[in-house]
């Protein structure tokens, strides 16, 4: 009777979980039209314009969180894809003297901090995320006044990286 009653719990639990799965995925498929998109995701943070027809709508996790979400409308109205855009994968496709605030703008989102450098006088965006899915690390991006990319580079985040307490 007893071991009839965990095991009982145990697949209770685990169908739980699984339909609490089905229920927390709110990513809509490919093709699922905009006014769907935004009435299962909500009201998107920012909008940006794609020069191939389109949008890109942002779901900003920035400036604490190691996340935005794009999803990217084509000129149809209805979905491409939606992803998780601050990855390490997402990043390396970033090119010095080609891209322009725009582009890192439909490619990310807006960033968790805005700075300048001292040396260059370069404004910096910087993007909280995990690198390499592990570190806990910001995306410093580097625009020059023409506002196109100069350089990229990573370093810890201040504040969720213990290799910067007590400096």
């Amino acid at each position: 009777m007893k071991n009839t009653l965990i095991r009982t719990a145990a697949v209770l639990g685990i169908a739980l979980s699984l339909s609490a799965c089905s229920t927390f995925n709110r990513t809509p498929p490919a093709g699922t039209p905009l006014a769907d998109v935004t009435a299962k995701l909500g009201k998107p943070d920012a909008v940006y314009p794609d020069p191939a027809g389109g949008q890109v709508l942002e779901y900003r996790g920035q400036p604490m969180g190691q996340y935005n979400h794009m999803a990217h409308i084509g000129a149809d109205g209805r979905l491409v894809a939606y992803e998780q855009a601050l990855t390490s994968e997402n990043f390396a496709k970033v090119q010095p003297a080609r891209w322009t605030k725009d582009d890192v703008l439909r490619s990310f989102g807006r960033p968790a901090e805005v700075s300048r450098d001292r040396a260059t006088g370069d404004e910096v965006w910087s993007y909280r995320y995990k690198q390499d899915g592990v570190w806990n690390s910001y995306r410093n991006i580097y625009f020059n006044v023409r506002g196109e990319v100069r350089r990229t580079d990573d370093t810890p985040d201040p504040l969720l990286d213990d290799r910067s307490k007590g400096l």
